[in-house]
């Protein structure tokens, strides 16, 4: 991978230059982050559903999707290992990897404890100097550290809170850069009833999570910060039984990145325009808590940019007899907000107290990168896996 490293904000395709003059330029204005690896879906299931999961049924990957989910989950305990082979049509050595899981404790067992790590690995990156000469290689990578915790207030209701540890490594070629460290939150919710249809009982849920809540990254000493992804997800989910041994679930979440927009050039009169120098230099000293709550209304093209902002995906997953597992989604991002246009695919199995899933991604455009993506899950049931423990245990004394 022959590179001259970016900062992770401006990785993202913009319409900042001047020099395009067409019409789709101008209004072209995806939101600009920090620690970009943050939104990437880190696990087959949900990716394989149009990157679907805040109301899905709970299992070990809900700290990414909706930490809420834990304290409704059918095993005591679980753990889950993901790998993802990232944009993969552009280079070879770019990689996700994610762990996951959580533990229910209480008397009812409605508290859980859960915990993830994700590491974001851009692979070897070339550093090249303006005489064309390659000065150095770099590994720049991103990861975050979770710690959570969730609680049923209700029969039917539940309430989590995740702490989350940030560290964005994306050194570049001006050594005055340096590694940021950063902490966010995450406040998310989930509910969850039974309503009969005809001689049927059915699952419905929805959820809510409103993940990477906190402060800013700089590369640069503070010089200039970027926001984090902060995002708020909603959802619901519908699952029905066809018969005694299948099920059919229908998933949807809509997502909208609690970001203000970045000031662009044909905003002004021009680059040097004083009047953008104090735009991007308030943008740069405004707190992530005062640019969530500015993100809903900034947008230049005023409410109908601001809903262009909102991305959804959709989703389907039939179950054979809890044992087998289809699914297939489709995700939309508009056009002017990054144009990210994919149907998914994938599929899983349970074997004993193990379960394996894969997920595909089919981009509607060729061109595009994420297109032919895979993601490979394989999760635990601890409390099936100590049981056996146990009882193999008590077999040898």
């Amino acid at each position: 991978m022959t590179l001259v490293a970016l900062p992770a904000w401006a990785q993202l395709p913009t319409s900042e230059s001047k020099s395009s003059t067409s019409d789709l330029a101008k209004k072209s204005n995806p939101v600009q982050t920090g620690a970009i690896s943050l939104g990437v879906a880190p696990d087959a299931r949900g990716g394989s559903m149009g990157d679907v999961g805040v109301a899905t049924e709970p299992d070990e990957n809900s700290q990414y999707w909706n930490p809420a989910k834990y304290a409704f989950a059918y095993s005591r305990g679980g753990i889950s290992v993901n790998y993802t082979p990232w944009l993969r049509k552009i280079v070879a050595d770019i990689n996700l990897a994610y762990v996951s899981g959580y533990w229910k404790f209480g008397y009812y067992d409605n508290q859980a404890i859960s915990a993830s790590l994700r590491y974001f690995s851009l692979g070897e990156v070339e550093v090249w100097n303006s005489q064309g000469q390659m000065e150095h290689v770099i590994d720049p990578f991103e990861m975050a550290l979770d710690l959570g915790y969730s609680r049923q207030l209700s029969e039917n209701f539940s309430m989590g809170v995740v702490m989350r540890y940030i560290h964005s490594s994306m050194t570049y070629a001006d050594n005055d850069n340096e590694p940021a460290n950063t902490w966010a939150a995450d406040i998310a919710a989930y509910y969850t009833a039974y309503p009969q249809i005809g001689y049927s009982e059915c699952q419905w849920a929805w959820g809510l999570n409103l993940s990477n809540v906190g402060g800013k990254i700089s590369y640069d000493g503070n010089a200039t910060s970027q926001f984090l992804p902060c995002n708020l997800r909603l959802g619901t989910s519908f699952t029905f039984p066809l018969d005694d041994y299948n099920l059919l679930s229908i998933n949807y979440d809509a997502n909208k990145l609690l970001v203000p927009t970045f000031p662009q050039t044909w905003q002004f009169e021009s680059e040097d325009d004083p009047a953008l120098v104090e735009a991007r230099q308030k943008y740069y000293d405004m707190s992530g808590i005062k640019g969530l709550f500015k993100s809903f209304n900034d947008a230049p093209g005023g409410q109908k940019e601001e809903l262009h902002e909102i991305n959804w995906g959709i989703g389907l997953e039939y179950t054979y007899d809890r044992n087998f597992f289809l699914r297939a989604g489709y995700h939309h991002e508009h056009e002017l907000k990054g144009d990210r246009k994919y149907f998914t695919f994938g599929g899983g199995i349970v074997l004993n107290v193990f379960h394996i899933d894969a997920g595909y991604v089919l981009s509607t455009a060729q061109t595009s990168a994420l297109d032919q993506t895979l993601r490979f899950s394989l999760g635990f049931d601890l409390e099936g896996l100590r049981d056996m423990l146990g009882t193999s245990g008590r077999r040898r004394r």
